[in-house]
């Protein structure tokens, strides 16, 4: 299952759930590795001076990377206590606005930006009108970046097969006998396609990058609160789900696991 594609039919109502506990979000997310920054300054010119919109900021995983390599930034984010967090990280920086708007209605401003920014969110804005907005925010040559974020097979690779009992049993929607994905077999030229069906965006160029993250049995519950689809469960199913996955980690892997991602950047420029 693809963490970067939400249904659709679910997509508006599970993005408010990141604004639910926006410290909570701040706290427990993982950032990004500084490569893919050193990615993002090769491919998207970022860097001293570059005019950044970034949709869907949160509370600044990414903003806060930007700014300190000099980018003067306008972040735009929907959830107000999101918003609140970021311009409290993002304090120290002169060069930063934090927006709280929606991108899909939010006016453009009349000076077009050099690089559109969306880090684990773009999946959330509206897809009828993403690209669009995005080409019409930019100047001609402006590169559009997008990165997603996925976890894959790596990491405490048993227990993410045993954790699969966890949330069949708690989880009705879960299918089956999933597991994460191997790397190399995630799919996202879904991505590839929808820019090239916008007709504003030259071919999509992508780095990857593989990394693992340790988490005590305290932390990982934490970042499994900031997820939508686990903060969607009723509250009963939701604690269940928790208690059993506390449970695995602290009576099996000694109360702590190793979780795998894939950060992927997709950069392509307006034509």
């Amino acid at each position: 299952m693809r963490d970067d594609r939400p249904d659709e039919t679910r997509r508006t109502r599970l993005s408010r759930t990141f604004d639910e506990d926006a410290e909570l979000y701040d706290r427990a997310r993982p950032g990004y590795p500084a490569e893919m920054f050193d990615d993002l300054d090769a491919l998207a010119g970022t860097g001293p001076g570059c005019r950044v919109l970034e949709v869907g900021a949160g509370t600044g995983k990414a903003t806060v990377p930007l700014a300190e390599r000099g980018c003067r930034i306008t972040a735009v984010e929907l959830g107000a206590d999101m918003a609140a967090v970021a311009r409290r990280n993002l304090a120290r920086f002169g060069s930063v606005e934090v927006v709280t708007a929606d991108f899909e209605t939010w006016p453009l401003p009349r000076e077009p930006f050099d690089a559109v920014v969306s880090a684990t969110a773009f999946h959330w804005i509206d897809p009828a009108v993403r690209m669009t907005r995005a080409a019409d925010a930019l100047r001609p040559g402006g590169a559009l970046a997008v990165v997603a974020t996925q976890h894959v097979a790596g990491g405490s690779e048993e227990f993410f097969v045993e954790v699969q009992g966890c949330y069949e049993r708690f989880d009705p929607a879960t299918p089956p006998g999933l597991r994460p994905p191997a790397a190399d077999d995630v799919d996202t030229s879904d991505h590839a396609d929808e820019v090239a069906r916008s007709g504003r965006f030259g071919p999509v160029t992508v780095r990857r990058h593989e990394w693992d993250l340790t988490y005590t049995t305290s932390e990982y519950l934490d970042v499994l609160r900031t997820y939508s689809g686990h903060r969607a469960l009723p509250p009963e199913s939701r604690e269940g789900l928790l208690g059993c996955v506390a449970g695995l980690i602290d009576g099996r892997y000694g109360g702590r696991i190793t979780k795998r991602y894939l950060t992927e950047l997709r950069v392509s420029r307006t034509v």
